[in-house]
């Protein structure tokens, strides 16, 4: 596709976004049954699941609770009354023909997320949060389609999900990007799901037109599924706004439609009209009973809301003083801040502890292939060793080796750096009588020195620290140096 600058600046995109997030309950939304990712296919399953005749379904209190905290974190109003509806269609892995999802009464509506893209900060209507129960999954195998069998697991059929859809605010792919990076953080931050979307357990849909610029009236839009990463669905917003520019520049017509995202071909292409909200035909559930939410409920689930990142990150810049970028990264995810947050309570300066967290310790993570979440550092052990930096007892190039030890020994920082006597040398005296010696075995670069090829000190130095086995404070190395040679 070959779009004009003119033309892109002369339209703009309306995107919204539908995002499908599995809750982590233990049990599914209407049964019983485990939600574990991974047994062997169609092993949790019961007859409510399989859609069996006379299989009446029960509600999951705890599935509610988690929806509710994800609700009034997107500040959402949550209604006291909602209802279940069934969604009429059918699907291979549906097995009932029919979806329980909340159609006209939802669990909530009215929210709102702040997104942040190239310093302008937008809000971003969430239209509602609802609840619904997934369908199973269908696995295709085989080439070519002469060949190709089809295969039902039905183990997630029924596991407990929530709908977040987007009001049609967000007018480009970055702003996309943002927004749901923005949602898998706080989500993550509640524990209400893992968020994994290479298992399924978050999944983005998104509606996208092109109007010209400034124009009431929505141009006439397209779905996209097929979704599974936070990069394609920058990519495949961009093809399809420059395909939907195209072809309203050639005079052709948009068709309503549901489209597929082509990772390697790097395109969308058609799979079916879209459908319309009466084609489902829902009506109420009529197996189960109007959910209701007392005033007490919900302010016992939003007293169990932790301190949100945008908020966390506001309190790292002004409080800690941080770069703002630094509060950005490090309240990415909870465990990370919570982390930082003990470190300083521990006694290090707020600013070193950030610095270490985001570059030295996450480089040394990747290098010994372990993961933050497996702590293989205490915070009070990660704070004791940026104090020992502080108090100039170790350099911070031994302090990297103490830390790469402590990753893979789990020790403590005293241990290890009384068991390789690490510490910083700081006896201006001790490292005169060094330097003196380094001077006197290289008269050659004494005299490049004093002819004034001052850079001839950096050599000097790295002799010194190599003769001390890089325990010698490099300024001080440096200082007494300059006296010696001048």
């Amino acid at each position: 596709m070959a779009v004009s600058a003119t033309a892109r600046t002369k339209y703009e995109a309306v995107i919204g976004l539908e995002v499908h997030v599995q809750l982590l309950t233990k049990s599914k939304i209407f049964c019983s049954c485990s939600t574990h990712f991974g047994d062997p296919p169609n092993s949790n399953v019961c007859p409510v699941c399989l859609g069996l005749p006379g299989a009446l379904p029960v509600l999951n209190r705890e599935a509610v609770a988690m929806a509710m905290k994800a609700a009034l974190a997107l500040n959402c109003a949550i209604n006291s009354r909602s209802r279940f509806a069934r969604k009429n269609y059918f699907y291979p892995d549906l097995p009932k023909g029919y979806q329980i999802s909340q159609y006209d009464e939802p669990l909530s509506q009215d929210g709102w997320i702040e997104i942040e893209v190239e310093g302008r900060k937008r809000r971003i209507g969430i239209t509602r949060v609802h609840l619904e129960e997934d369908a199973g999954k269908s696995l295709h195998e085989g080439f070519p389609d002469s060949e190709r069998k089809s295969y039902i697991d039905l183990n997630r059929s029924g596991v407990p999900l929530i709908e977040i859809v987007s009001e049609p605010d967000l007018r480009t792919p970055d702003e996309a990007y943002e927004y749901l990076t923005r949602l898998r953080t706080i989500l993550l931050y509640l524990d209400v799901s893992n968020c994994n979307m290479e298992e399924g357990s978050l999944r983005c849909d998104a509606n996208v037109s092109v109007r010209v610029a400034g124009a009431p009236a929505f141009g006439i839009k397209t779905e996209v599924k097929n979704l599974n990463s936070f990069r394609f669905l920058q990519k495949a917003l961009a093809y399809e706004i420059e395909r939907q520019i195209e072809m309203v520049e050639s005079g052709e017509s948009i068709q309503q439609e549901t489209r597929l995202w082509d990772s390697r071909e790097q395109r969308t292409y058609g799979m079916r009209s879209k459908e319309f909200a009466h084609d489902y035909r829902y009506f109420p559930e009529p197996d189960l009973l109007p959910l209701v939410i007392t005033e007490e409920w919900k302010e016992e689930v939003r007293r169990s809301l932790p301190e949100l990142p945008q908020s966390r990150e506001e309190r790292f810049a002004t409080t800690h003083g941080l770069p703002r970028q630094d509060a950005t990264l490090l309240t990415v995810t909870r465990t990370m801040a919570e982390f930082f947050e003990e470190v300083v309570k521990g006694g290090a300066e707020p600013k070193l502890a950030a610095n270490w967290l985001l570059n030295e310790y996450s480089f040394l993570l990747e290098e010994a292939k372990v993961g933050f979440t497996d702590f293989p550092v205490a915070s009070a052990d990660f704070a004791k060793l940026l104090t020992l930096v502080g108090q100039k007892t170790i350099s911070g190039t031994m302090a990297k080796e103490v830390l790469r030890d402590m990753i893979m020994t789990r020790k403590g920082p005293d241990q290890i750096v009384t068991e390789k006597g690490l510490q910083q040398i700081n006896d201006t005296e001790k490292i005169a009588a060094v330097a003196r010696e380094v001077i006197a075995a290289n008269p050659k670069q004494v005299e490049q020195y004093r002819k004034g090829k001052t850079a001839t000190l950096g050599w000097f130095v790295g002799q010194v620290m190599k003769a001390t086995r890089g325990q010698a404070n490099p300024q001080l190395v440096q200082d007494v140096l300059k006296k010696e040679l001048d």
